[in-house]
């Protein structure tokens, strides 16, 4: 893997984990009713679990990908 490569993966990585804190920073103010109530009470929860599972996930399925491509 050459440098640039991983500066590449490096700053995905940062920006996939940071997507997913901003979901779940979404999802906390609608479940809290600071973020669009009248939307849809339920949409709050969605956000906040697809959030977490960004941040935590993402991550290694990327890893898994990059891994299989041999790279």
């Amino acid at each position: 893997m050459t440098e640039d490569q991983a500066k590449q993966r490096f700053l995905l990585l940062n920006l996939v984990r940071l997507s997913g804190l901003i979901l779940v920073m979404v999802g906390l103010a609608n479940v809290m009713g600071k973020f669009a109530p009248d939307l849809a009470p339920w949409l709050g929860r969605v956000l906040l679990v697809t959030g977490v599972a960004d941040y935590f996930f993402a991550p290694m399925v990327l890893k898994r990908a990059w891994r299989a491509k041999g790279q």
